[in-house]
């Protein structure tokens, strides 16, 4: 779980504090489980899991109120993502679920909270994803250099940033960020993840095998368009591939750099005049995939620290910016990005008592 307390006063938003805090074993295997679309579950598994969520993501805001010593009175509202549970946008009825009750997190915090972010804009006929190029915009652009933003998280999403104000911003999810590494070390060696990519450093990437995994529509599918964990997951891989037939340090080797090609793909298509590049999110902490992406690309490629955000941040003010403009009534997607008929407020505002 991440928390940014930001504050929105000045002509930028400024990190006042933030805290991480790590869900317990028994808390991501419950969300494995209801996020599994194959999975028999019951209405009382959901419903436990959204209590649970809704009273852990209320004790962050608390520890991070703590820590940076506000009280919860100085606190406009609380902006919850939620946790991802589904998000299927190829389906019959377009769904996504975020889930972690607002109204316990309202009620704990005594902070109006938004929640339900991404669902109007599905109703707007969007995809409802990626959110995020919206406050890339605002904190991002510069009037002089074309910039790209790449988000990697489970899912990877860039935002097209033009220098000239007239022209649109755009962006959508690439594909796989992270999540395909990280099951793939949690199967093989029972790793929630590969630290800095080391267990990919050791391996030998198949050109031939990524040749074959980008051969999926959705990589030359045209945007404005989302993906999700329920799509790139193992299940997916399997059914691409015979994973035995590879070494298991050499399958991470060439998932790392189907993450990096894919991303660079996607920039050198739709931004190919892009002067910077910069990456947010926890990809950026895996060595090897910055140094594949820096061996795709021709422009500069930076940490958005180097531009006034730390990466890990990024997410996170970017929801509780969200929730201001929820709170302002004004809009929050950018129709552009994720297909909707147009630009709407987002969220629902459960108010404090």
């Amino acid at each position: 779980m991440d928390a940014a307390l930001v504050d929105f006063s000045g002509a930028k938003p400024l990190l006042i504090d933030f805290i991480y805090l790590p869900f317990s074993a028994e808390i991501k295997a419950h969300i494995d489980q209801v996020s599994d679309a194959t999975a028999r579950i019951t209405l009382k598994d959901y419903g436990s899991l959204d209590h649970k969520l809704g009273l852990l993501f209320a004790e962050a805001v608390i520890a991070l109120l703590a820590k940076s010593k506000y009280p919860a009175t100085a606190i406009k509202a609380i902006g919850s993502h939620g946790q991802t549970v589904h998000h299927g946008m190829t389906e019959s009825a377009p769904f996504t679920l975020q889930i972690g009750d607002p109204n316990i997190i309202a009620e704990l915090t005594n902070i109006t909270t938004i929640a339900d972010f991404r669902r109007r804009d599905i109703a707007a006929q969007g995809q409802g994803a990626p959110l995020v190029p919206a406050f890339h915009q605002a904190v991002f652009r510069h009037a002089h250099i074309e910039r790209c933003i790449v988000n990697i998280g489970g899912i990877a999403n860039i935002t097209i940033l033009p220098s000239n104000p007239n022209n649109n911003s755009l962006g959508f999810d690439t594909g796989p960020g992270n999540v395909l590494l990280d099951q793939w070390i949690h199967r093989c060696l029972g790793l929630p993840y590969d630290e800095h990519g080391n267990w990919a450093k050791t391996g030998v990437i198949d050109y031939d095998l990524v040749a074959q995994l980008k051969q999926d529509a959705y990589f030359t599918s045209p945007p404005p368009k989302s993906t999700g964990k329920e799509y790139f997951c193992l299940d997916w891989l399997t059914q691409q591939i015979d994973s035995t037939r590879y070494k298991p340090e050499d399958l991470q080797a060439s998932l790392c750099y189907l993450t990096a090609v894919t991303i660079c793909d996607a920039i050198k298509k739709h931004a190919p005049i892009a002067e910077q590049v910069l990456i947010c999110g926890g990809g950026v902490h895996n060595q090897l995939l910055m140094e594949l992406l820096e061996q795709n690309l021709a422009c500069s490629i930076a940490s958005s620290e180097a531009y006034g955000i730390h990466p890990d941040h990024v997410e996170a003010m970017a929801f509780a910016w969200l929730a201001r403009q929820t709170l302002n009534g004004l809009p929050g997607n950018l129709k552009q990005v994720t297909g909707a008929s147009r630009e709407v407020i987002l969220g629902a505002i459960y108010q404090k008592c």
